[in-house]
């Protein structure tokens, strides 16, 4: 390994060979707000640790991330042109690079995230994939903090990352910021329906066993938020789509293991530490009454919202302004009533 080099706030480590040209990593991260100003409801430096662990528990495929992956990228090919460069940030890194395949005729990819063996599994898995031939970096970044220079990037694919940041709108106009213009933005988040039913089980253990209840699933941004959220970073032709998938585990236990495995447990920061013993048996012992099926698994709901977004260009289809019609309903309604 050779290259560390430190931007502005965030700690960059380039894990490749030979470092980046300058036209792409800068001499400054893109904040949009001060750290003293934003809500911190994410432990980001205990994420970092779960995401450590989760790069040593991960196995080699997994059905589910492999489909929330396979529908991000199936929207590249629904589009006519190319992105030379491309950033794949966080999240499910080995199975975007795995499930690449060539779509987007990508001639480089930049692959970043903040937990240095997540990015180290990425790296010692590429010698595995289809298309070896791609140029590809790997860089150690926080994408709260991204050390992209703007106007550099094509494309950018987030896959069950970005729903951890702090600040999402915030994270989502960095990445706007480092897109060229016409440059598109991919994102799928886990949604506010995610794991539903762990939520029910948790809240009645609880209530029953400690007599209240403290958060044990953290937070999620909900559908109806989505298209804002694209708005509000800047992206124009915003699009916004949801999957529901439904995973079944054995037990409650293996749900958490599977959790763990995916970097996907609880981060927040008013999160209560301990968590006792009975509580965690009954929680499992709810889920299991309330959700067992025939079978005897037990179901878990994974929400995805999928994000699409471009950067601003003259090129792109725009909104005609308000009160241009040259044609009302009326008019429209009266014509195919007539035809009726």
């Amino acid at each position: 390994m050779r290259g560390l080099s430190v931007f502005g706030r965030g700690r960059v480590l380039l894990l490749s060979g030979k470092r980046l040209e300058p036209s792409l990593i800068f001499s400054h991260t893109f904040c949009t707000d001060g750290d003293n100003s934003r809500l911190k409801v994410f432990d980001r430096h205990l994420k970092r640790k779960q995401r450590d662990r989760a790069a040593w528990l991960m196995p080699s495929k997994d059905t589910f991330i492999d489909s929330v992956a396979e529908n991000l990228l199936d929207r590249l090919e629904d589009c006519k042109r190319t992105f030379p460069t491309a950033l794949c940030l966080g999240g499910s890194l080995a199975a975007v690079r795995r499930l690449l395949r060539g779509r987007g005729a990508i001639q480089k990819l930049i692959m970043m995230d903040m937990s240095y063996d997540m990015v180290k599994l990425c790296k010692d898995a590429e010698a595995d994939v289809s298309d070896n031939n791609l140029e590809t970096h790997f860089v150690v970044g926080d994408e709260e903090f991204l050390p992209i220079k703007e106007s550099s990037l094509d494309l950018v694919i987030s896959c069950l990352g970005l729903h951890w940041t702090n600040d999402l709108p915030g994270a989502m106009i960095q990445c706007r910021l480092a897109l060229k213009p016409d440059g598109l933005f991919l994102a799928a988040i886990l949604g506010g329906e995610t794991l539903k039913e762990l939520r029910i089980a948790c809240t009645i253990a609880q209530l029953e066993r400690e007599g209240g209840i403290s958060p044990r699933i953290s937070p999620l941004a909900q559908v109806r938020d989505a298209g804002n959220l694209l708005t509000r970073a800047g992206f124009t032709l915003p699009g916004v789509d949801v999957d529901e998938y439904t995973v079944r585990y054995d037990s409650a236990l293996e749900l958490i293991e599977h959790l763990r495995a995916m970097g996907e447990t609880n981060a927040l920061f008013q999160r209560n530490n301990i968590l006792k013993k009975d509580t965690a048996l009954a929680s499992a012992a709810v889920y299991q009454s309330m959700f067992e099926a025939e079978d005897g698994t037990v179901p878990a709901t994974f929400q995805v919202i999928y994000m699409t977004g471009w950067r601003e260009h003259s090129s792109q289809q725009k909104a005609k302004k308000r009160g241009s019609a040259t044609i009302s309903f009326k008019d429209i309604e009266k014509q195919f009533g007539s035809n009726g």
